[in-house]
């Protein structure tokens, strides 16, 4: 009579359990669904998170693409102190005898008016009798036109010299074409040609730069300091001339900066592009000032970090065979990958995300490698005797070294302070539930002697305790 009853209550039970089982398939289902849809980001099983903070995070410093740069020019906005030489005596003379300036004639007319009727009359005298006293009168005026002149000329160029001082740039190589035109031009001995033959050159001859050659004048290349000063720091480190622009063999390559840029044409590309270029000329009829703005190194560790990712995923997946060259790709020299590390990346369960943190670490160790090339490759070229002989030269190569070694100094602070972030309060959270969880999971001993303070507890009815 009973079985009837059993077999009842299992068939409800079973019933109601089954909604319950099918319930908790879906959960279990669609979790699973959205974490491997995206929402852990993971290969495998969600990384340890003390691996992740340990490490400092995503990526070792933030990445960015940047669009191309594009050249800015200023024309003659700003000129030199070679203006002052269109300064005309002739013009001066004919326009103080003629009263259209303050000169010459209003003295004359000063001294008349304060003077007795008879000297007031002396003009009228002078230009009916006496041609000498007429010659005076015009030797006189000539001479306070030269006066004015010379006095307004030098004012010009005071006041030129004060703009170079204090803007410098363009001005100070305007300057300095007019100098070396100067140089040239005192040969002839003769003071005043000289003068008017510097002036008349307005700048059109250049100035000396690397290699010998005038630069930034009429018909000449114009100065580019970034450029120039690679190429020769580039080519004096391989012991070649410093205007050569041919590619160096692998064969023949004896330093680390042919092995970066196997020409001087690489390292001039890779240096415009991170510093940027100013372009400089000293000609009359040509565009002054030429800019061209530096993206900086973030956009270059981006680049290299999309390079070596695609290196290090191909030899994890087996495509590219383990080989010192394809290792060396994947690597840098500060930074090299082994195969250890490769044959670990294929049994970690999350080989992205850590091959992602390798692959942006040597991203920036790759990049920073050229960055302190470059700066010495420009140090090496400061040396070059037409850039040390030009302060100008020297101050814009020390100014671009310093952009580059800030810009270096700022990707350091973020590397440490990332790391220093990551392993503070996320770190400490971690640490403290480990310690929580270690204390719940305690396994305490149990009494040898079972009962033993129930036996104590008992009372002795035998004997005295």
């Amino acid at each position: 009579m009973k079985r009837p009853d059993r077999r009842r209550h299992s068939m409800l039970a079973d019933h109601l359990w089954r909604p319950a089982i099918l319930a908790g398939a879906l959960a279990l289902a669609s979790g699973w669904a959205w974490a491997q849809s995206g929402g852990f980001q993971t290969s495998g099983s969600v990384i340890g998170d003390e691996v992740m903070y340990s490490i400092g995070g995503g990526n070792a410093v933030s990445m960015s693409g940047a669009a191309g740069m594009r050249s800015i020019g200023v024309g003659a906005g700003w000129n030199s102190n070679l203006i002052c030489g269109d300064m005309s005596i002739s013009t001066t003379i004919q326009n103080q005898l003629n009263g259209l300036t303050n000169g010459f004639q209003n003295i004359m007319s000063n001294v008349i008016q304060s003077a007795t009727s008879a000297v007031a009359s002396l003009p009228a005298l002078i230009i009916q009798r006496a041609d000498p006293g007429l010659y005076n009168l015009l030797t006189n005026g000539v001479l306070q036109a030269r006066l004015d002149f010379d006095r307004s000329k030098l004012t010009c160029r005071s006041m030129a010299e004060r703009m170079a001082d204090m803007a410098g740039g363009q001005l100070g190589w305007s300057q300095m074409a007019e100098g070396m035109a100067l140089r040239d031009a005192v040969s002839s001995t003769d003071a005043v040609s000289a003068i008017e033959q510097a002036e008349t050159r307005r700048g059109n001859d250049g100035v000396p730069w690397v290699g010998g050659n005038n630069a930034g004048g009429a018909g000449q290349p114009a100065i580019r300091v970034v450029s120039d000063v690679t190429r020769a720091g580039y080519n004096l480190v391989n012991g070649r001339s410093v205007t050569d622009a041919s590619a160096i063999d692998a064969a023949s390559c004896n330093s680390l900066a042919c092995q970066t840029w196997t020409s001087p044409q690489e390292a001039i590309d890779w240096a415009t592009r991170v510093l940027g270029e100013q372009e400089q000329r000293t000609c009359d009829a040509c565009t002054k000032t030429e800019t061209v703005p530096g993206v900086g190194l973030t956009p270059l560790i981006q680049e290299e970090y999309d390079t070596k990712l695609q290196t290090l995923q191909e030899l994890i997946d087996g495509t590219r065979n383990t080989t010192f060259e394809n290792l060396r790709d994947a690597g840098s020299v500060s930074l090299p990958i082994t195969r250890g590390v490769i044959e670990a990346l294929r049994d970690e369960p999350d080989q992205h995300i850590l091959a992602q943190r390798l692959a942006s670490e040597v991203a920036l160790a790759s990049v920073l490698e050229k960055a302190l090339l470059l700066q010495r490759t420009l140090l090496t070229g400061r040396k070059e005797p037409n850039v040390a002989a030009n302060q100008l030269a020297v101050a814009a190569v020390d100014q671009e070294s310093g952009a580059l070694d800030r810009e270096i100094s700022n990707l350091k602070t973020e590397l440490e302070l990332r790391r220093t972030l990551a392993n503070n309060s996320p770190m400490a959270i971690i640490q403290r539930h480990s310690t929580r969880a270690a204390g719940s999971r305690g396994i305490y001993e149990g009494d040898p002697v079972p009962d033993r303070l129930d036996q104590l507890q008992r009372p002795n009815p035998g004997g005295t305790p």
